[in-house]
């Protein structure tokens, strides 16, 4: 249902989501950098252009002050000029005077528009000052502001300098949002193509939600990687191992053949049968272990000693239970598959087995084989490792490391130390989730 899910949301991408874009949507499509330097830009611009506008439209309903102070100026103006019509060398000084205060053209006309006096060039005026004595209007003065050279010019580069900076800032930060999310993109990418040696950049990842999801996924990586290298290396020792009592198989049922099969020649063959059957058993706990949940179920530890220890063909009485709490809870298989591994661990390379030591708490139950062996190496956690061989060269090296594996899923540990005396004691506990019995 998941894939069928994928496909379509493919299909959507590739049909749907891009036609009804036009040329600069689809261009700030492709990439989140894109979307995120648009976006900004399109807000910084917005927000300026919204700010232009509510400044325009208070201006048209809230009265100007600059408004209120020109008609104070006209209307000083126009008296001024009437006191002094008469007198043109007057009229005329002040005519200069008011235009060097005002930084302003001033033209004198007649009510029909003839010109008098005039100081600078004053067509467009944009005041118009009445000149009236005893209410009789005697001129007009147009007064004219002188506009700075290059007002136009520092106003488009004001304007293209801020667009400059909206630009590069809007770049900064959408390559600083998306670098991390396009560097993931790129790893997952590369996962899934089957490079499982790619990692994320981390340096160039912030200690964020995404540096989080960067550290998860290159965690993800290199268990996928370890993983699949472990199962490699286990296929082709498997695939090695299986040859030997494979090929010792098919030669007793040759010498059976040719000669009368005898007893032996069954023991012989149930051996090897037993040897396969054991192989195939450490690696169906294996897989279980890794990609099964445990089937957690109420155990009698003391039931587990005993049927370990009799299917290993050992007497029973090696068994010692301590404490009063038998009843535990755990996965019976794979439990009985890791004292099974230390019993035959101390078979094969400790001399035999000395005792089966099982204690229970409210908390966990440990597990322990004593063996009169030659003890463990300085690294004692070095024999719970993958294809560690002890002693001699038979086996796939799995056994203790299967039971490190099976201890850990039940939220345990595993040990190894030396005795007081000749042997070693290995073991396992596992964390009990349920009240004892």
């Amino acid at each position: 249902m998941s894939l069928r899910k994928s496909e379509r949301f493919k299909e959507h991408l590739r049909h749907h989501h891009w036609r009804p874009l036009s040329p600069v949507g689809r261009y700030a499509r492709r990439s989140l950098r894109r979307r995120i330097f648009f976006w900004f830009i399109s807000g910084m611009i917005g927000t300026a252009f919204t700010v232009a506008l509510a400044g325009f439209l208070l201006s048209r309903t809230v009265e100007n002050p600059w408004a209120m102070n020109a008609h104070r100026i006209e209307a000083w103006v126009g008296d001024q000029f009437a006191r002094d019509f008469n007198d043109a060398p007057a009229r005329d000084a002040f005519l200069k005077s008011t235009a060097d205060q005002l930084n302003a053209d001033i033209a004198l006309v007649t009510p029909s528009g003839a010109p008098i006096a005039a100081v600078g060039d004053c067509t467009h005026h944009a005041f118009m000052a009445p000149i009236v004595r005893n209410g009789t209007l005697l001129a007009n003065a147009m007064i004219c502001p002188r506009s700075s050279g290059g007002r136009g010019w520092i106003f488009f580069g004001a304007a293209a300098i801020f667009l400059m900076m909206v630009w590069k800032v809007s770049g900064r930060i959408a390559n600083r949002l998306s670098r991390p999310v396009d560097e993931l993109t790129r790893v997952v990418k590369r996962l899934g193509e089957g490079d499982l040696s790619a990692r994320a950049d981390l340096g160039c990842i912030d200690a964020n939600e995404i540096g989080m999801v960067a550290l998860a996924v290159n965690d993800m990586a290199s268990r996928i990687e370890k993983q699949l290298n472990d199962q490699r290396e286990l296929l082709a020792t498997v695939s090695h191992e299986l040859r030997t009592p494979l090929a010792r198989m098919r030669l007793i049922s040759e010498i059976a053949r040719d000669t009368q099969a005898t007893t032996k020649t069954y023991d012989d063959l149930d051996r090897e049968v037993a040897e396969v059957d054991a192989l195939v058993g450490q690696l169906l706990a294996s897989s279980r272990v890794e990609f099964g949940p445990l089937q957690r179920h109420s155990l009698s530890a003391k039931d587990l000693g005993i049927r370990a220890l009799e299917r290993a063909g050992l007497d029973p009485t090696l068994l010692s239970v301590e404490g009063n709490i038998d009843a535990i809870d755990g996965d019976a298989t794979l439990i009985q598959r890791a004292l099974a591994n230390l019993i035959d661990n101390a078979r094969k390379h400790a001399n035999g087995v000395d005792g089966l030591r099982i204690s229970v708490t409210p908390e966990k139950a440990l597990f322990e084989v004593t063996d009169s062996g030659p003890g463990v190496p300085a690294k004692a956690d070095s024999i719970f490792e993958t294809f560690q061989r002890g002693n001699g060269s038979e086996g796939l090296g799995l056994g203790l490391a299967l039971v490190k594996r099976i201890a850990v899923a039940h939220g345990g540990t595993v040990w190894a130390r030396n005795r007081d005396t000749k042997g070693a004691v290995i073991g396992f506990d596992v964390q009990l989730t349920k009240a004892a019995a």
